[in-house]
């Protein structure tokens, strides 16, 4: 079993996590509202799902956005054009910025990653200058609402626990609520994302679902037998309608809050 969560291959990301991530993504930034002339800190940009969304919504005045995986950041930088966004490889917990460089920082689907979640906000607080916005979401692990929950479900069953974010208890809104409190900032808010998606068919959802993460190092270790059983009880889980599609819900918790101004 793997003990860790790694995504190096952008293109991959994208076929599975990346459609979920617009999708969420969008919806985060509906109910954000940010204005446009931002100067933005996309931290754990991952391959540029949301990095794409801030350009094509909030004219921001400028993105920096910071990922430790270079495949990824390679795939970023493919989809956005020039000029649009800065992209570098880093750390969540030591962001190479100075303090009070940014309107906004945001961690789109990337709390529960952070070794030390309390550092990761802590270092978003230092960087954003006083009266700006500190943000976050992330599925909402613990209470089913991960997008491969349809087959965590079964492996779990299975006695085939996927491994977790190191910090996926910070998923949970009390938690994250907690988390920026923690970190001084000002009225923070909360809401819960519910997003869903589409499938052609049962084969293209098992196709791509089971394409990245840990779900996939898991069936590789099983035998085709195994591997079809569990399909069978995922498909039970999942009835298509008439057409044959497969649609189901996925659901994110979802913060803010502003840094405080002095006086």
């Amino acid at each position: 079993m793997p003990d860790q969560i790694r995504f190096e291959d952008g293109a991959a990301y994208e076929r599975m996590m990346g459609a979920w991530s617009q999708l969420v993504g969008t919806a985060f930034l509906d109910w954000l509202a940010p204005p446009p002339g931002w100067r933005w800190a996309d931290v754990g940009c991952g391959n540029g799902a949301f990095t794409e969304l801030l350009v094509e919504r909030c004219a921001p005045a400028g993105i920096q956005a910071i990922d430790p995986s270079e495949g990824q950041l390679s795939y970023a930088r493919g989809r956005i054009a020039p000029g649009k966004a800065e992209f570098h490889k880093g750390d969540a917990m030591e962001l190479p910025f100075e303090d009070d460089s940014f309107d906004a920082a945001i961690m789109a689907l990337v709390l529960f990653f952070v070794p030390e979640p309390a550092r990761g906000v802590a270092e978003m607080v230092r960087v954003v200058r006083p009266g700006g916005s500190v943000s976050a979401y992330l599925w909402d692990m613990l209470g089913g609402g991960f997008p491969m929950e349809p087959i965590q479900a079964e492996l779990r069953a299975a006695g085939l626990d996927p491994v977790r974010p190191p910090s996926v208890g910070v998923s949970q809104m009390d938690a994250l609520r907690q988390a920026w409190i923690d970190a001084g900032l000002d009225d923070v808010e909360t809401t819960e994302i519910t997003v869903s998606r589409t499938f052609d068919d049962f084969d293209q959802f098992w196709s791509i679902t089971t394409s990245i993460g840990t779900s996939r190092s898991l069936l590789s270790s099983l035998s085709a037998d195994e591997v079809e059983r569990l399909r069978e009880r995922v498909r039970a889980r999942l009835p298509a309608d008439a057409a044959g599609r497969i649609s189901y819900e996925a659901r994110a918790n979802a913060i803010k809050g502003r840094v405080p101004v002095a006086g």
